[in-house]
């Protein structure tokens, strides 16, 4: 009798430097289940994506138009998966085509979701992106745009992410102007809140935040603030693709605090942790990895690490290629990974955002998914990057 491998002969032309072409031939998928299969010991959000609306009469460009039961199914499937949701983060287009107003619609109808489901983790993003970074010129504009947002996402019932903001960046002179916002805002929050440090590779007008360049002595900071605040902080996720930088800082939290990871690049050993502690997740990379994130969690809570580093492992460079320089641009891996599996039937983004990686990118993307065991059905998966090939004037 064939072997499963024996039988999946599907094999495509992919692109390789230099303009050479490769006869690529798929693997057999892993067989990750599609619902939860056990209660979990460390909390993780994914961070996930929309879904364009393409037929909609909008300039991509300029207009924000989505496709909500297509971006909200996707949101029952992480849940299933026993997964929870960070919505409209960056890993949404936050800031890069999800504007404030649909942004808010999407927590709504996220919000409405989520009752199906017990339990559900959801948590959602407040900034201050309803006011343009250029016109921002005190600190009372940053706090009265956070106050807006913090008090709409309340007000449906929702719990906050407290997003890092390009105006205040732009606007503050000190330390001094961080404390006097995020006191003021964390003072009025209903709930705990997770505070999220996005790094300027994620997103460059935040340089600097923190009031210091130095991330070191940017930590020192958020740190303070963190400590005089514990009461109204749930935990810090920070995205600085440095685990060395995770660690320090995990480690000097109050003991109330949990430390999310946003490192897509070395999840998994920060996850599991050491003798001094771990790290929970809000990852935007557990939206394309999202049924191995399940599963290796799902070990993990067993205590059976060697599986969860086994199945977690051929996801690392993935990830680290999905979100490799300009690390910005990550969302399009993320959603071209939805369009190969199937979760949407089309790939088109937001602000047209599908052409800033190159099909070479986009090709090795669909190598490193194949090794990770993620292309759930193969011949759709095949069939897709063909398409997707064809239009770029590689036929097969």
């Amino acid at each position: 009798m064939a072997s499963a491998a024996e039988k999946l002969s599907l094999s495509i032309k992919l692109p390789q430097a230099g303009g050479r072409l490769e006869n690529f031939r798929l693997s057999v998928p892993r067989n990750f289940p599609r619902k939860s299969t056990g209660a979990l010991n460390r909390i993780a959000y994914s961070a996930a994506h929309v879904v364009a609306d393409p037929l909609a009469a909008v300039d991509p460009w300029h207009g924000c138009a989505i496709d909500w039961d297509a971006t909200i199914a996707y949101r029952r499937t992480l849940w299933g998966l026993g997964l929870g949701v960070a919505e409209a983060m960056d890993t949404a287009q936050r800031g890069t085509g999800l504007d404030w107003n649909t942004s808010l619609e999407l927590i709504r109808r996220s919000i409405e979701a989520s009752r199906e489901y017990k339990g559900a983790l959801l948590a959602s993003g407040a900034g201050t992106d309803q006011l343009a970074a250029e016109t921002a010129t005190t600190l009372d504009h940053v706090i009265r745009a956070y106050e807006e947002q913090v008090a709409a996402i309340e007000a449906l019932g929702g719990r906050i992410i407290l997003m890092a903001s390009r105006a205040l960046a732009r606007v503050a002179k000190s330390p001094e102007d961080y404390h006097r916002v995020y006191d003021r805002i964390l003072g009025q929050v209903r709930e705990p809140v997770i505070i999220h440090w996005l790094g300027d590779m994620f997103d460059p007008a935040l340089k600097g935040y923190w009031g210091h360049a130095d991330a070191d002595k940017a930590m020192d900071v958020a740190l303070d603030l963190i400590a005089r605040n514990a009461a109204k902080v749930d935990g810090v996720k920070i995205s600085l693709l440095d685990k060395d930088k995770e660690i320090a800082m995990r480690r000097r939290l109050p003991e109330s605090i949990r430390m999310y990871t946003g490192d897509d690049f070395n999840y998994a050993e920060l996850i599991e942790g050491d003798s001094a502690g771990h790290s929970d997740a809000l990852l935007g990379i557990f939206d394309a990895i999202a049924p191995a994130a399940a599963a290796a969690l799902t070990a993990l809570a067993k205590n059976d690490r060697k599986s969860f580093h086994e199945i977690l492992a051929p996801t690392v460079p993935l990830s680290r290629h999905i979100f490799g320089a300009p690390t910005r641009y990550y969302k399009t891996g993320v959603v071209c990974m939805s369009w190969l599996n199937g979760h949407q039937d089309h790939f088109v983004m937001v602000g047209g955002q599908q052409s800033t990686r190159s099909i070479l990118h986009l090709a090795e993307l669909f190598r490193l998914a194949d090794a990770a065991g993620l292309l759930r059905d193969p011949e759709l998966a095949c069939a897709r990057m063909k398409q997707l090939l064809a239009v770029q004037g590689i036929a097969q």
